[in-house]
């Protein structure tokens, strides 16, 4: 009797077929996983821009000239008195400097917050924020404040006469961060220290 042919082994084609499938699997998940770190990358100056929207009505309800909150004098109330231009832009300042601060802050607490790319993208969508938060602080005096005679004046109308104030945010941001690491590189020398004194 002939001996019966031995059967072909089924284990290597199917582990040949299987290693392509499951070097596509990997590739997929990578990429998708880049695509939401990409995502998650944008989504920070996007908040942070968006964030101008805000602050520009805040300025509107807060600043004397419109709706007049923060001081609540009657004889702030109207662009035509010319004592309420300067504090008018200085609530816009400080608005600035406190939201570039806690930018600051938070971007130090981030994990990738010692990328050059992040501190640019954060540095770049305050420039942004401010930009918008000036506009729509105008767009809300225009809309909410009513009508202004401006023909003496175009500063009667709710309006930032220090342009150089939209830079404070991005400032803020920047120089916040600065210290902040300025900071940790400080203390690390101590810490160190105290550890190695500790174990002696």
């Amino acid at each position: 009797m002939t001996p019966p042919a031995p059967a072909s082994p089924a284990g290597p084609p199917e582990a040949a077929k299987a290693a392509p499938r499951r070097t596509s699997a990997r590739r997929t998940a990578r990429s998708s996983r880049r695509r939401q770190h990409a995502a998650r990358g944008w989504l920070w100056p996007a908040v942070i821009a968006g964030s101008g929207v805000p602050t520009g009505f805040l300025w509107w309800v807060l600043a004397p000239g419109g709706l007049n909150l923060l001081s609540g004098n009657d004889a702030f109330a109207s662009g035509t008195n010319t004592q309420v231009w300067l504090p008018r832009d200085l609530v816009l300042a400080g608005l600035f400097m406190v939201a570039g601060c806690v930018v600051a802050v938070l971007l130090a607490g981030r994990k990738d917050a010692g990328s050059h790319r992040m501190l640019l993208l954060s540095v770049a969508a305050s420039a942004a924020a401010a930009v918008l938060a000036w506009q729509t602080g105008l767009l809300a005096g225009h809309w909410l404040g009513g009508p202004q005679d401006t023909s003496a004046s175009a500063s009667v109308a709710f309006s930032l006469r220090a342009y150089p104030a939209l830079l404070l945010w991005p400032a803020a941001v920047a120089g916040g961060y600065f210290a902040i690491s300025l900071l940790e590189v400080l203390h690390r020398p101590r810490d160190r220290g105290a550890d190695s004194g500790g174990r002696v």
